[in-house]
Order: C-alpha cells, then sequence, then structure tokens
C-alpha cells in the first residue's frame, strides 16, 4: 500500500457547517454583541482566546447564561469555537474573537436599530456591509485563493443567472482560474445539452492528481476491505468507508459476474451507507425494497454501470460514481450555507429555483466584471476593516448614470435621474411581489399556514416562509400579506410591513426589533372615509398576551391619533389566542380617553380596536372576504354595547 492518499479539497463554502443557524442575520448580531460585552468584562480584557480554553469554556458559559445556546456542550471550548468561526471567516471578527472594524461597523446599526438605505445598491446598511465583507472574503482551497462573491459576479456576468443545480453543484468547483474556466465552458455545454452535472463534476475531480492517483491504485490491486478504505479518500477518517467494501462486492456480482439474483444485496449494501440514498437513486427506478425483491432486474437503471466490459471498466464505474455522490453530497449540504451568506447581502435573488442579480447590483457589477475578475483569485488585507468599495478594488467606483442606462436598457424605459430609476424598480418589486404572492401565497398555502400558527409548528412555518426570521415576525409578515389580498392588492404594503426583507421579499429578524405594527393607509372610498388600519400581530401566550400587548397596543394606536387628528383610523388585533381580558381591555377603550404624556391638554376620547384570533383570519381567507366588506363589519361591531365575553363571539365570530 502506497503512502496515504491525501484528501484535497474540491470546492469552496461560505462560513462553516458548524455555524448554520436559523434566523441568521438576528444569530450573527447577537453574537457581535455578546463577544463586545464578553471582552470588557475586567476578567476577560487582558485574555487570549487562542489555545486557552478555559476562556472558551467561560464564553460557552457565557453564551448559556444569556440564552443564546441551549442544552449543555460536551465540549464546551469547541462549542464556543464553532459559533464563532463563521464570523472569522468573514472579518466581522478576527481569528482573536476580537470585534473587527468591520464588525464594530455592524454592531453599530444594529444598536441604533437603523437599517435604512444609505448606498448605490438601494440595501439596508447592515446589508451594505455583508456585500463590501464577501467581496473580501476569501479562502484557500487546495494551494488555490478564491474569493467566492467574485466567482458569482464573474459567472452571472457570464450567464446572467444560474439555475439552483448550477449554483448548488458547479460554482463551488470555481477555486482557481483554470477551474473557473472549465466550469464556464461546462455550463456553456450543459445549456446546449452536450453535457450533465454529472460529467462536468467527475471530470473536474478526476483532474486531480489524488483522485488519479486512488484510482491508479485501485486498478492496480487486488480490492479488499482496506483498499476500498484507501481510495475512499474519506477526510475525517478512511475507516469511515468500510460499508463500501459490500458495496463493490454486490455490484461486481451483477455487473462483472452477471448475477443478477445479487441486486437485492445491492439495495441492502446501499442501506448502510450514509449517502446510501444517491446510489438508490441512481440504480433504481423505485424506493420499494419489496419490489426489487420481486423484480430486481426490471427496477435496474440504465447507468454508467451498464458500459462495464471487465473488471477495470467497473472498477473505473465504480470509483467514478462513489467520488461523483460523495462530492454531490458535500456540495448539497455546502448548499444552505452558501446561500445564507449571499442572502445577507440582498444584491441576490433566489427565486423559482433560479440565481440571478437583482437589477441595480447587476448593472453596477456588469460594469466592472471583467476588471473585477482579475481580484478573485488573490486574498484580501482588508478583510477586517470597515472600507469604501473603491478601496476592495479601485474599478468598484461606478457612476449612478451607468447605473440607470442599464435600468433604462432592461426595462425598456428612458429615464434620467437615479430617483425616476428608483421609482421604475419600485414598480418591478410589486410585480415581484404579485409572482410571490401567486405562487407562495396562495388561499389555501395561507390557510395552512394559519394552521400552523394555531398549533406552533414553527418548522412547517419556517419550511413554507423563512428560517430567516422568528415565528412571531413571519406571523405579522403573514397578516400584512392576507390583509394586502383582502384589500385587493391596493396599497403599497412593502411600505406599510414596517419590517426588514431579504432580497427575495421575505421577512428577516434583527436582534434589535423594530415596530411592531404593519400601518395600512386607506384612501376615501364610498365604503369607508381616508384612514389609517394599524395591524398589531401576536403570538404570546394568554398570560404574556396581558401583559405585553394591552398597553403597546393602545399607546400605539393613541399617539398616531394624536399625531394625525384622523379620528376615523382605528386598530385590528390578530393572534393565535385572545384572552377574556384582553378583549375586554380593548372594549373598554371605547370610552377611554388616551393622554399626550407631554401635553395633558391634548386627548382622544375613545379608541377603536377590533381584536381577532387565527379562526377569523381563517374565515377572512376562506370566505374571500374584502376589506370594503370588513370595514362596515368592524364598524357595527365597535358600535355595539354588549358586554366584552358576548361581545366578541356575537360581533365578531358569528359575523364571519
Amino acid at each position: 500500500m502506497p503512502n496515504v492518499i491525501p484528501y484535497k479539497s474540491f470546492c469552496w463554502s461560505l462560513g462553516t457547517t458548524s455555524f448554520r443557524t436559523k434566523n441568521f442575520n438576528k444569530t450573527i448580531e447577537e453574537q457581535l454583541s455578546l463577544l463586545d460585552e464578553f471582552w470588557k468584562l475586567d476578567e476577560n480584557k487582558d485574555e487570549n482566546w487562542s489555545g486557552n480554553k478555559n476562556l472558551q469554556t467561560c464564553y460557552y458559559d457565557f453564551m448559556q447564561s444569556k440564552d443564546f445556546v441551549e442544552g449543555n456542550a460536551g465540549n464546551k471550548p469547541k462549542d464556543a469555537r464553532e459559533k464563532t468561526s463563521g464570523l472569522v471567516d468573514i472579518g466581522l471578527i478576527d481569528d482573536g474573537r476580537k470585534l473587527s472594524n468591520a464588525g464594530k461597523a455592524l454592531l453599530k446599526i444594529t444598536s441604533e436599530n437603523d437599517f435604512s438605505s444609505n448606498n448605490q445598491f438601494q440595501i439596508a446598511k447592515d446589508s451594505y456591509i455583508y456585500l463590501k465583507q464577501l467581496l473580501k472574503t476569501y479562502y484557500n482551497v487546495d494551494g488555490h485563493t478564491v474569493r467566492p462573491l467574485m466567482v458569482l459576479i464573474h459567472l452571472l456576468d457570464d450567464f446572467d443567472y444560474l439555475t439552483l443545480d448550477e449554483f448548488t453543484y458547479l460554482l463551488p468547483l470555481c477555486i482557481g482560474e483554470v477551474e473557473t474556466a472549465e466550469i464556464v465552458d461546462g455550463i456553456s455545454k450543459l445549456r446546449s445539452g452536450s453535457t450533465s452535472i454529472d460529467k462536468i463534476i467527475i471530470n473536474r475531480l478526476m483532474d486531480m492528481p489524488n483522485y488519479k492517483m486512488a484510482l491508479d491504485y485501485l486498478l492496480e490491486n487486488e480490492v479488499n476491505e482496506d483498499l476500498i478504505c484507501e481510495i475512499g479518500l474519506n477526510r475525517k477518517s478512511r475507516q469511515y468507508d468500510k460499508s463500501y467494501f459490500k458495496l463493490y462486492q454486490a455490484l461486481r456480482r451483477v455487473f462483472v459476474l452477471n448475477d443478477t439474483d445479487s441486486l437485492i444485496s445491492v439495495y441492502g449494501a446501499t442501506r448502510d451507507i450514509k449517502i446510501g440514498k444517491w446510489w438508490r437513486n441512481y440504480l433504481f427506478d423505485t424506493t420499494s425494497e419489496k419490489a426489487i425483491s420481486n423484480y430486481p432486474v426490471a427496477h435496474l437503471k440504465t447507468t454508467l454501470f451498464n458500459e462495464v466490459e471487465d473488471e477495470n471498466t467497473f472498477k473505473i464505474a465504480f470509483f467514478k460514481i462513489m467520488h461523483l455522490f460523495k462530492a454531490e453530497a458535500t456540495l448539497s449540504d455546502y448548499l444552505d450555507l452558501n446561500r445564507r451568506y449571499i442572502k445577507t447581502t440582498d444584491v441576490v435573488l433566489f427565486e423559482d429555483n433560479t440565481i440571478k442579480f437583482d437589477i441595480v447590483p447587476k448593472h453596477f457589477f456588469k460594469s466592472v466584471a471583467e476588471e473585477l475578475y482579475q481580484d478573485t483569485f488573490v486574498a484580501s488585507e482588508l478583510l477586517y476593516e470597515d472600507c469604501d468599495m473603491s478601496e476592495i478594488s479601485a474599478c468598484l467606483v461606478v457612476s449612478d448614470e451607468t447605473i440607470v442606462a442599464g435600468i433604462n436598457e432592461e426595462l425598456g424605459i428612458n429615464v434620467s435621474d437615479m430617483q425616476s430609476a428608483r421609482e421604475a424598480l419600485e414598480d418591478t418589486r410589486y410585480q415581484r411581489l404579485q409572482h410571490l404572492i401567486d405562487t407562495k401565497f396562495t388561499d389555501d398555502k395561507l390557510l395552512s399556514l394559519l394552521d400552523c400558527f394555531e398549533t406552533r409548528n414553527d418548522d412547517e412555518i419556517r419550511s413554507m416562509v423563512t428560517d430567516n426570521a422568528d415565528v412571531p415576525t413571519i406571523f405579522e409578515y403573514v397578516l400584512g400579506v392576507l390583509w394586502y389580498k383582502a384589500s385587493e392588492r391596493h396599497g403599497k404594503i412593502l411600505d406599510y410591513m414596517k419590517l426588514s426583507l431579504d432580497a427575495d421579499l421575505l421577512p428577516k429578524t434583527h436582534a434589535a426589533g423594530g415596530e411592531a405594527d404593519i400601518v395600512y393607509e386607506y384612501e376615501a372610498t364610498e365604503y369607508y372615509p381616508e384612514h389609517t388600519l394599524l395591524l398589531e400581530a401576536t403570538l404570546a401566550d394568554s398570560t404574556n398576551q396581558r401583559r405585553m400587548e394591552m398597553e403597546p397596543v393602545s399607546r400605539h394606536l393613541g399617539k398616531h391619533l394624536l399625531r394625525t387628528g384622523n379620528l376615523s383610523s382605528y386598530c385590528v388585533f390578530a393572534t393565535n389566542y385572545l384572552d377574556i381580558n384582553v378583549i375586554a381591555d380593548f372594549r373598554g377603550r371605547k370610552s377611554m380617553p388616551f393622554y399626550d404624556p407631554q401635553d395633558y391638554s391634548k386627548s382622544v376620547n375613545g379608541m377603536k380596536i377590533i381584536p381577532l384570533q387565527t379562526s377569523d383570519l381563517k374565515k377572512i381567507v376562506s370566505n374571500g372576504k374584502t376589506y370594503k366588506e370588513l370595514y362596515p363589519l368592524f364598524e357595527e361591531a365597535f358600535n355595539s354595547n354588549l358586554p366584552p365575553h358576548e361581545w366578541y363571539n356575537k360581533n365578531i365570530c358569528k359575523v364571519f
């Protein structure tokens, strides 16, 4: 046996799989805040992180005391390192886990809760920092230096878009200039139908010296369990690949010895392999073990193994498929991370299994892509700095005129300034919103989501909407979409929702939190006067609901009425469970004055607050109720004189 054949990485991934977390933006912001606080403690000020397991344990305990981590890690220092390593990669903290200048700039934005846009890209301030950080982020892969976001810019400049499969399986293979040129050529051939993703990956792997060496070793030797473990090139431990020997033997009996009765043992052998489903999907047209047992040949697909002529061609086929599936499983695992990090920039759209730039970033980068590519395989010395775009690369200075010209060409318009272009872009955002609602938030899906809010099936809610927002934020967002549909899609709902939205118009949660309102503006019609509707949403339980919502809801509405003077404005309070005393309190506000705490001479006499449960929201959706129908129903309910315990059942529930 030769000296151990080395494992060499064939791809990059952003961040680390140990920092794969829900509420991604919020978690990063909270982590920066925790680290900032931790290092300010007197006992930690003069400590060094590297190799200091006691300090790392202290940081884990600190995170735990702040409810940032749950449970109790078996290896606290390791967990503390893993929880922070992703932020080192993108330069928000340094190797010593101290906040970098870039990290301090991001923490300042979140602590001030000011995410407004102040840049050419028209993205939030925090997203702009993430964009700059990812432009600088680089990795060393098998002796290559590569900046992943710059590779994506290069491919999107060449192809305008990537399919989800191209983004998942091909983009991360671009680790150097030669490899990137191969992938660009591969994507061109893929789209013309002259190759496949599998072939592109196999070709990329088989060009690497360690894979060539492993294949030669397989061809030149008698196969046993140790040899299979060696040529498996497992990164963590060669012993993890022992189960492949059983699969090798079963496949050999079928395709070299023509023993088709062994097909069921092939199926069984795949069950012992962690990524065995890749093999089963490749080899068989059914997942039913019984069907394969009864008619094995009938369920066998045509694969690379059908080209086997002898022992050597079988070995080559086995080697290629083994490493193809290992690579695809790894790349598939990295998709989630790569997408999460790229999405923090809010310049890339992920919709309909297509990845492309939003309009402004597209034309910004299109004008500099060729020159920027020269920096793609060079490390950045500014990773930890809060620097200007021009410092990252001299070419990243683009005039508004250039961007406006690109927008004009793409949208078929003729505007001369950025403000006019922004108005046109707002129209395209609403077109994308309509498409999003028509596909992701149909009435049936809204009803399913409302069911999940009632039962607090949080995992299903996140899978249906996004996992970059907490569930209360998603509830508020879904309420906004529901109300927009009930309002017959009139009004600027993207402005009315006081939420941070990502480039795909889905919600994201920040650590600081923002207003809890949706402020819906209605112009006068024959059905109602001009007014503002404050939509308040909460998923607090019955005890917390009384404490958390009774005062803020009336305060928000009272301050709004005092500020605007429009006494036609009112509030709808939506929740999954209504406490009777919350109903009583809101009904009491009908005849209770609300004073300006700064000037007692200013007050409003009575406020209209309509409480709704998710069961009522479901009836609005299923009955197709429009706002022009709802307004008079709410007005009639408000004017009722029934006591609270009767009022809700008779004036709200029965009405729907």
